[in-house]
């Protein structure tokens, strides 16, 4: 990493970290109340800022919903992508190295995505731009969900010698997606049916455990099934 000579990182300090701040309080109250129903005033007081730093930052209310999509992107590409590799040119790997690749996704989304408290806003903010969608969206699809998603497809082409890109492929990866993310959306419902105080990493070790197990079980029953497909 290219270090900055040491006063010019001074003097931005203050305005990248007033821009941060404004950042972070828009993903929070944008996920809780809605663009519309969230004022420029609640978002600088949020982040303990003047309310003309978001004018300075991003040249209004939409523009910080736009910064606060891109941080989105970034935060979970940085999470998904030493788990997904590639998608633009995925490394040719065996059906057990596919596998494998697939057991550390679902591991790191769960770790992510149950564990994580920044992933609660993240999803709050994700859910309300799916329920309205605007231009965010659009940034979130193109930078996370597509990628992240036909990726997921490419390794189960790999671990299972279905094609990526067939419905039964992707209806099958959006379910294992959807098993994880229930977990974030239901949390008040998981923790109060199973007595848990919270969700932290031991409970996210046990959502692993059976994510795990259920994605076993389809690896070993399309193997049941060619087996017996292929035999006189």
């Amino acid at each position: 990493m290219i270090k900055l000579p040491e006063p010019k990182v001074l003097r931005r300090e203050p305005a990248e970290m007033t821009r941060a701040a404004l950042v972070q309080a828009a993903l929070k109250l944008f996920g809780r109340q809605g663009f519309d129903g969230t004022s420029t005033r609640e978002i600088a007081a949020e982040a303990q800022a003047n309310i003309g730093s978001i004018a300075y930052h991003f040249g209004g209310k939409e523009g910080l919903r736009t910064a606060a999509a891109d941080f989105i992107v970034e935060t979970i590409q940085t999470v998904a992508g030493p788990a997904l590799g590639n998608a633009q040119a995925p490394a040719p790997v065996g059906p057990e190295a596919a596998q494998a690749q697939l057991f550390a996704a679902l591991e790191r989304m769960v770790g992510f995505v149950v564990a994580s408290p920044q992933a609660g806003e993240i999803v709050q903010f994700i859910l309300r731009e799916l329920s309205h969608p605007t231009a965010a969206l659009d940034r979130i699809y193109d930078g996370v969900f597509e990628p992240s998603h036909r990726r997921l497809c490419q390794l189960w082409e790999q671990a299972t010698g279905e094609p990526a890109e067939s419905e039964a492929t992707r209806l099958t990866v959006f379910t294992l997606i959807g098993q994880v993310i229930y977990f974030r959306i239901g949390r008040e419902a998981v923790m109060r049916r199973m007595g848990w105080p919270d969700i932290g990493a031991a409970e996210a070790a046990k959502v692993v455990a059976v994510t795990s197990g259920n994605l076993k079980a389809i690896f070993a029953a399309r193997k049941g099934a060619k087996t017996k497909g292929q035999r006189p």
